[in-house]
């Protein structure tokens, strides 16, 4: 049977690409953008429809529903595009790949020196991701409380519906993407690991975008390939390609928007105009984080749709774009648990707990936020100038104290309070940050701060001049602002910055077409070295990033195992060791077919739970802010938190390691109850 599915898949793969040739031109990088839009935009509202069918579990139907909704994709797209050239994606690839020797063969010895570099770092931590994501388990605290753990949850149920889950991610969170993690669950054989492929994949298909949009900005393959390149090792946007976290997702996402609206403006097809208005809707319904991308994305429509030699064709465009998000919208974005969450909690996002904790509402009146927000906008900042990946060892940690001393010190001179105000943060702001937050969490690296962000500011202020890259610029600054506005300062919200990242990954074409940046012309060695000595160690914090990085250690290191050989629950309980001792006893002791009511709190990790197999059953009874709910009938054990029951006689307490310090959140005293 797992054989018949996985025949299936490749089969859909086959179909997706033969429908993928009728939208895109012969360009191997658009066949390759318009393939991952189609997979994901067939397998989203299958899942949707297969969960109002009580079938979210079942492999089968999952086959039929996405053949049959690429068939209605076939189909509409066969009338917006009538007139497709045909092409060959075999003669395709053999012709890319005879121009990728032509032009690395003419490149200078310098040039040659700096591609080889970031080709072969790129190689490694490719290889090396790949491993990971093959055979490793998913550990993420997101995933271990609300992603993951609601996946398992719908297919036990036969249903993506709202169901009470101890954690409200289980319930509020966008299902897009959960739809994508249970088809690749389901159609590899139930394969644990199947669940990181849409993230994994997302990696790389944001590079061959980044790719694609720099040829439509600045048609020079040299200074194309290195914006790809140098995003690849941008080390938030690196670190996720191995997690189940979704803003990589997103990050693939709006990629892919901005090639096809960029695509547009070189073009003025209007295929392009349908396809960026498909991809908003699908983008709106994976994240509501998204929002905060709204201002940026009108910019960048705005340079490359709205603006037209007269009104009337503005309108006309529009019109079309308006008529396709709007579309897309109701396909893709309203059955994705907005509209539910508005009749259960009434808001969009979630309850009003949640909101208090994340959103603006904790800032207070407006002029509290005007302050703190702008104390956030220092705070980001200052995150970003930092020796991310090269501080994971002791020497690159000195090294970036030593840097930022004269910041420190301009922060104190100022009296700025970055770090003694926090009553708009989640996590106080710190100098130097948590180890565990910059090591699995960091922002841009190297060439955020020495390279890209210098040049979108002189950008904004128009003293280096493109027109493309202005509009850049500020879709860039809105987003900045946006975050710091937003919600309280966080530190693990540098990963929002991924798709800033993006953005700015664009400005690396200057490198190349700007004259007075230039690396291209003869001399300017000091320039030159400049540029080469951000590569190296924007290459070395890759590295360093990737195998010191202590969620998933490729090698040993810190005194922690490689995550090839870690247990499975001590792998999964990295963040919250101390709960390991009980996790770890629950399991050697509750059977891997049973089912276990939980009395757990929001942020106990819940998917460890379910064993190995993924086999055990889970009923939640403390459903986040709905209170303690009856024991169920048919389970067999009871695992809960002696902050939500008490125990009685004969309740086994599975305890948790009281002695470790600095916990970023200590966990419960665990019992077991056999009920049955």
């Amino acid at each position: 049977m797992e054989l018949m599915f996985g025949f299936f898949f490749f089969a859909f793969i086959a179909a997706v690409g033969l429908v993928a040739k009728v939208i895109s031109q012969p360009s191997l990088v658009e066949w390759i953008l318009c393939t991952f839009v189609l997979f994901v935009g067939s397998v989203i509202p299958t899942g949707f429809i297969l969960s109002a069918l009580d079938l979210t579990a079942s492999a089968l139907a999952w086959i039929v529903g996405t053949f049959l909704i690429l068939g209605a994709h076939f189909l509409i797209w066969r009338r917006l595009v009538p007139s497709a050239s045909p092409f060959s994606v075999r003669k395709l690839l053999q012709n890319r790949a005879g121009t990728f020797r032509e032009w690395f063969l003419e490149l200078s010895p310098y040039l040659k020196v700096l591609f080889s570099l970031m080709m072969g770092t790129l190689l490694i931590i490719g290889i090396t991701n790949l491993l990971l994501v093959l055979f490793t388990v998913p550990n993420e605290w997101d995933s271990m409380t609300g992603h993951l753990n609601r996946a398992i949850r719908y297919i036990q149920r036969g249903t993506m519906e709202h169901f009470g889950g101890t954690n409200w991610n289980m319930d509020t969170y966008p299902k897009s993407v959960t739809a994508i993690q249970i088809y690749s669950y389901l159609i590899f054989g139930k394969t644990e690991n199947a669940f990181k492929l849409i993230h994994h994949s997302a990696y790389w298909i944001t590079l061959v975008a980044v790719f694609g949009i720099s040829q439509r900005i600045g048609r020079n393959l040299s200074a194309s390939f290195f914006c790809a390149l140098a995003f690849s090792l941008f080390l938030d946007f690196l670190m996720q390609a191995i997690t189940t976290e979704t803003d990589i997702v997103l990050t693939a996402y709006l990629s892919c928007l901005l090639y096809f609206l960029y695509t547009y403006h070189a073009t003025r097809l209007n295929k392009y105009l349908y396809l960026s208005g498909l991809v908003f809707g699908i983008v709106l319904g994976h994240k509501v984080t998204f929002v905060l991308l709204l201002p940026s994305v009108f910019v960048i429509m705005l340079y490359t749709v709205f603006i037209a030699s007269s009104f009337r064709i503005t309108l006309e465009r529009m019109l079309r774009l308006g008529i396709a998000i709007i579309l897309a919208i109701l396909i893709y974005t309203l059955p994705t648990g907005y509209v539910k969450n508005i009749q259960v909690f009434g808001h969009p996002i979630g309850p009003p707990t949640a909101l208090r904790h994340q959103s603006v509402e904790r800032a207070g009146g407006l002029r509290n936020l005007a302050e703190q927000g702008s104390r956030n906008l220092v705070r980001y900042s200052y995150d970003f100038f930092n020796l991310d990946g090269l501080r994971n060892a002791q020497w690159g940690y000195d090294l970036n104290q030593w840097i930022r001393k004269p910041l420190v010190f301009m922060e104190d001179k100022l009296h700025m309070r970055l770090d003694e105000e926090t009553d708009f943060s989640i996590v106080p702001f710190t100098f130097q940050g948590r180890f565990e937050s910059y090591n699995a969490n960091p922002y841009w690296g190297i060439f955020g701060f020495a390279m890209v962000l210098p040049l979108v500011l002189l950008t904004l202020l128009r003293i280096f001049r493109s027109r493309p890259h202005w509009f850049l610029a500020a879709a860039i600054s809105l987003h900045f602002i946006a975050i710091a506005y937003s919600a309280p300062y966080d530190t693990f919200k540098g990963r929002y910055f991924i798709e800033t990242g993006l953005l700015g990954s664009l400005f690396l074409l200057m490198l190349f077409s700007n004259h007075r940046l230039s690396i291209l012309k003869p001399r300017r060695w000091v320039w030159k070295m400049y540029v080469g000595m951000v590569v190296l160690l924007g290459c070395v914090s890759a590295i360093m990033s990737v195998y010191l990085n202590i969620r998933a250690l490729p090698l040993p290191a810190y005194g922690y195992e490689s995550a090839f050989t870690a247990d499975r629950i001590k792998f999964q309980t990295f963040a919250r060791p101390d709960t390991y001792p009980a996790y770890q006893r629950f399991d050697s002791i509750v059977p891997q077919d049973a089912t276990v009511a939980l009395g757990t709190i929001n942020d106990d990790f819940e998917y460890p739970l379910y064993g190995k197999n993924l086999s055990r059953r889970l009923i939640s009874i403390n459903p986040f802010e709905k209170g303690l709910q009856p024991i169920p009938p048919e389970a067999d054990y009871l695992f809960f938190d002696r902050s939500v029951l008490n125990p009685q006689p004969g309740d086994l307490r599975l305890g948790t390691d009281t002695t470790m310090q600095g916990l970023m959140v200590k966990g419960e005293d665990y019992y077991l109850r056999k009920l049955k």
